[in-house]
Parts: C-alpha cells; structure tokens; sequence
C-alpha cells in the first residue's frame, strides 16, 4: 500500500502546488493564515468517494464557520475533477495529483503503489502549516464527519 509514512503531527505539513479544476494553481503554503483540511480520496466519480465529498459539501458551513478552507486531492486527470465538481455543486477546490502521478499522495503517506490511487487520508493543518490532525481508512470505508468537527473544535479550543 502506501510506501512513505504519513507526516508526524506537530510538524510541518508538506508543502505542495497542484493545479485546481480550471488549471490554476493551488500551494498550501500560501494558505497560511488560515487552517486547511487536506482530503485526499482515491478516485473521481466513485461511489464512496462521491458521498463523502456531498457531505462535505453539505455540511460546508462547520468548516467556514471557523475559517477553514477544504482542498480535495485525487489522482484523477483536472477535465474529470472538473465534471464531477460541475455534476456535484462542489463548492471546494478540487486538486490534480495526476503527474507527476501521486507525488502528493505520496509525501502524505497515502498513496496505493498497487492501485495507483490515493488512500482515504485527511489532514487538518492549522494556520502556521503544522498539521493537528489526521486520519487515513481503509479501503471501502468512509471518514466520519464527526470526525472533523471534533478535529475543528479542538483547533479552536
């Protein structure tokens, strides 16, 4: 599965640049200020993957309402990020780790060399750039919502 360890938290969270679904490019470290909340999902279009990023989307305000800012990373090429954010109304950045392929994936620990996908991992990096939270399921399990909210509420605890 995934070869690199998941950063440890209380460290830096690695930095990265990808290109969001009009191609622009989105670097986690000039987000700093702010918390962001790294989501990443294995593909596009999948069922899983779709409920928990409607949720997310559903429930937007528990992020706003602290002022973090949601980054979706997937492996999935920008012109089918795009589509399924256009079908879906995400309101979130969704993010292209598709070359070079995983790169970012990998640098968080959760990426499927078997598979070539990304693992369902997510991180909360507070507004320094330290990441405060993380959790990675396994295959065929969703994240938890509540589990974000209590992630958020001990941030701003």
């Amino acid at each position: 599965m995934a070869e690199q360890p998941a950063p440890e938290l209380g460290a830096l969270a690695p930095d990265f640049t990808l290109a969001d679904t009009h191609g622009s490019p989105v670097t986690l470290s000039a987000l700093r200020g702010s918390p962001v909340v790294v989501v990443f999902v294995p593909f596009a279009f999948s069922g899983i993957c779709t409920s928990e990023l409607c949720e997310l989307r559903d429930n937007l305000a528990a992020f706003d309402d602290v002022g973090a800012r949601v980054l979706v990373v997937s492996c999935d090429p920008t012109p089918a990020q795009r589509a399924w954010a256009e079908q879906e109304g995400y309101r979130f950045d969704l993010l292209s780790d598709f070359w070079p392929h995983g790169e970012v994936a990998r640098a968080y620990g959760v990426f499927d060399d078997e598979r070539g996908r990304a693992l369902r991992g997510s991180f909360l990096v507070d507004a320094d750039g330290v990441l405060r939270w993380s959790v990675v399921n396994p295959a065929g399990q969703a994240r938890d919502l509540g589990a974000y909210r209590a992630a958020l509420a001990a941030l701003t605890a």
